[in-house]
């Protein structure tokens, strides 16, 4: 595994486990059944946070010094997309019900919301001090 693993997220359909190694800027792609990395994917700066959204096999990942989230493609292991946010992007949920991604900005005061299916930030919501989000699958 990589330098610094912080944020940890699983595919249940696949049994893939993604880690954000924040000192390596990469993300490590576990095979769950064999806990055996299978590839390292290289992101922004500081990978901090990581969700999957089952449904559609993609893994985003929070890039705080980069102010940016990584979109891979679970089936490729590759970044298919780079989303640019607020300041230290940290906590990271998609809802995989309507593929809204949720991303708390720490130092922005932010959430910023992204549309799954275009990978553009929709919304930008004023908030507190976001650390981390979290998501009701059953809500639309």
């Amino acid at each position: 595994m990589g330098r610094g693993p912080f944020g940890v997220a699983a595919n249940p359909r696949t049994g893939t486990v993604y880690v954000a190694n924040t000192r390596g800027n990469t993300v490590s792609v576990i095979n769950g059944q064999t806990n055996a990395v299978v590839t390292t994917i290289r992101v922004g700066r500081l990978p901090f946070g990581a969700a999957v959204n089952p449904r559609t096999d993609t893994i985003y990942v929070t890039n705080g010094d980069s102010r940016t989230v990584s979109v891979i493609n679970g089936r490729t292991n590759t970044v298919t997309a780079t989303v640019a946010v607020g300041r230290y992007p940290e906590g990271i949920a998609v809802n995989p019900r309507t593929g809204a991604v949720y991303v708390a900005n720490t130092r922005g005061n932010t959430v910023s919301v992204i549309n799954g299916q275009t990978n553009a930030v929709v919304a930008t919501v004023r908030i507190g001090y976001p650390v981390g989000v979290g998501v009701n699958p059953k809500a639309g």
